[in-house]
């Protein structure tokens, strides 16, 4: 049996995440890892994912932990779970659920016993559903991890071991581990000394495996992390890997008889508005996640065999001996052409039927109204006559579009200067305030991040009260009242249209007329598009289409150069 403590018998293992593609090709996935020769699968698993809200807990649809696990244990791969409750995984508030922001005294991380208690109500659903997967119940789990990279957070070992006795007390007993990146304070704050040690790294084999054994000398190495690549942040240039280094270090850490987990295997897509962001205090502040999570890995986003899949799997023979299976086919992709879209429907004519309006004294941020992803509106009359007044959103997160009569005024972005202002008439004006939530911070001291207008709106240096509030969390547009033809294409609005599908395939959503927003095929969010790039194109997976007609509804936050899209056979990511 493998396991991460024998080190005869090296685990090449490679992350896939479930959560980022569709049930229907969790199998072609799993078979392609085994076809470059690795012998084991690692997933995180989103507590926000699944359990939405507070006790409402979803494990069936597109993204099913369960039936993953299944189809890991028929083609016999082992597999690593990592189960947080905070993941990290650049995915929205690092997996840990929005609604726990509601009580601004709950600290997250720690032994805080407000958090704890949510913890463990989530780890009473979700425990005995991997346990019986277990190798030590027939099944194919041989590690769980114990919370992530927790040193490079906090160092409260009390609060780690109050998860390690929550895994073990609810049945988990197959090999626990931490993982942590090399550094003293992160291998000292991360780790628990009854608690397999495994470090995070993307080069430097030689150094991270020292500092490892300085604190397990008897037990082999493993890197639970070799990133192999890296994420896109929008704005931001793609990034790339090359091949040959990729191997080097792969190289490098054989020599060492590691067990190594590809960090990513295959990245998949920031479905809906899952992605994360991160904050760099000295380098560039708030930078949302792009919804490609392509990652430059061993299998493209849409689960392509890439030239560095072949490298690696062609020096894990030279090592391990030939491997008994031949490379898959890629899947099929078509391009499907142009479409016009058909309808539309501006969302300030829309507002009650997307959204109950609240009265509220001062512009509060999102979680207050219990919202957790989307955009939120306030809405204000204000009086006139008064000068040109300077308008200003204290704690503005994330991105805020301001109109003054149906207009727009201007674009105020977290954390850049705030320089726009409007005379008010005798009359007074409508002011509106469209606050789009970016992603939410996933990694480092910043996680606790609240979304929409956190500390108020301000006129000439005095606050404004006296707001409606929409919450537009834009789950359900079955309510948008679409109008046949397109009018205006200068306005945030819906815009509704046909894909004709003669035969079911792959394929990719470019959208270079559009400016900014997010698009649903059947029903599903594949994802938000935005023209400062990286990425051009979106994945749309085969299992969302079908025969016939499929419906495509845009919200465009903007404008349109052309009221059209267009689904091309490949991916432009950069």
């Amino acid at each position: 049996m493998l396991s991460l403590t024998n080190q005869e018998q090296p685990i090449i293992s490679g992350a896939i995440h479930y959560f980022r593609l569709l049930k229907s090709d969790y199998k072609d996935r799993l078979l392609k890892l085994k076809a470059c020769g690795f012998n084991a699968v690692e997933t995180y698993i989103p507590w926000n994912l699944h359990e939405p809200n507070k006790g409402e807990f979803v494990f069936d649809g597109h993204f099913d932990l369960e039936y993953f696990l299944e189809l890991a244990n028929e083609l016999e791969i082992a597999v690593i779970l990592r189960p947080g409750p905070y993941i990290c995984s650049e995915w929205d508030f690092g997996g840990l659920p929005a609604w726990l922001l509601q009580d601004r005294n709950m600290v997250l991380r720690c032994y805080d016993e407000m958090y704890l208690k949510h913890v463990d109500d989530w780890f009473d659903e979700l425990i005995p559903r991997i346990a019986r997967f277990q190798s030590t119940r027939g099944g194919s789990v041989i590690a769980v991890q114990v919370e992530n990279e927790y040193g490079s957070y906090g160092d409260d070992k009390k609060y780690l071991n109050h998860i390690k006795e929550g895994l073990i007390n609810r049945g988990i007993d197959v090999l626990l581990f931490t993982s942590d990146g090399g550094p003293d304070h992160m291998l000292t704050g991360g780790t628990l000394p009854d608690v397999f040690k495994t470090v995070n790294f993307g080069s430097g084999a030689d150094w991270n495996f020292s500092q490892l054994k300085n604190r397990q000398p008897d037990l082999p190495v493993t890197c639970m992390e070799f990133w192999d690549g890296w994420f896109d942040h929008w704005g931001k240039e793609h990034h790339t890997r090359p091949s040959h280094e990729v191997v080097e270090v792969l190289e490098d850490m054989i020599k060492h008889q590691a067990h190594i987990n590809f960090y990513m295997f295959h990245g998949g897509t920031n479905f809906g508005f899952y992605n994360g962001a991160n904050y760099y205090d000295n380098d560039g502040g708030y930078l949302p996640t792009a919804t490609s999570y392509d990652y430059s890995a061993l299998l493209t986003e849409a689960g392509d065999i890439t030239e560095t899949y072949l490298k690696v799997r062609e020096c894990l023979e030279k090592h391990f001996g030939e491997i008994p299976y031949e490379v898959p086919a890629n899947t099929t992709k078509k391009a499907y052409g142009k479409v016009q879209f058909e309808k539309q429907a501006l969302l300030f004519d829309n507002l009650d039927h997307l959204a109950t309006k609240h009265e509220s004294a001062n512009a509060r941020n999102m979680e207050h109204w219990g919202q957790d992803y989307g955009y939120i509106l306030y809405r204000k009359h204000v009086e006139g006559p008064r000068q040109e007044l300077h308008i200003g959103l204290l704690e503005v997160r994330d991105r805020a579009q301001i109109f003054v009569d149906n207009k727009e005024l201007g674009i105020y972005m977290r954390g850049e200067e705030q320089n726009l202002s409007f005379p008010i008439p005798k009359d007074g004006v409508q002011l509106d305030v469209l606050v789009e939530n970016l992603g939410r911070v996933n990694y480092g001291p910043r996680l606790k991040d609240y979304k929409g207008v956190s500390e108020g709106i301000t006129l000439g240096g005095c606050f404004t009260f006296g707001y409606d509030v929409y919450n537009l969390d834009m789950k359900d547009l079955s309510n948008v009242a679409f109008k046949e033809g397109i009018s205006e294409t200068d306005k945030p609005c819906f815009y509704q249209a046909t894909l004709m599908v003669d035969e079911v395939a792959d394929t990719f959503l470019k959208f270079e007329n559009l400016t900014k927003g997010f698009v649903v095929i059947n029903g599903f969010n594949i994802g938000r598009y935005w023209n400062i790039g990286p990425q051009e194109t979106l994945f749309v997976p085969s299992g969302l289409l079908k025969e016939g007609a499929n419906e495509i509804v845009i919200f465009e936050q903007h404008g349109t150069k052309e009221p059209s899209i267009e689904f091309i056979d490949h991916a432009i990511l950069g």
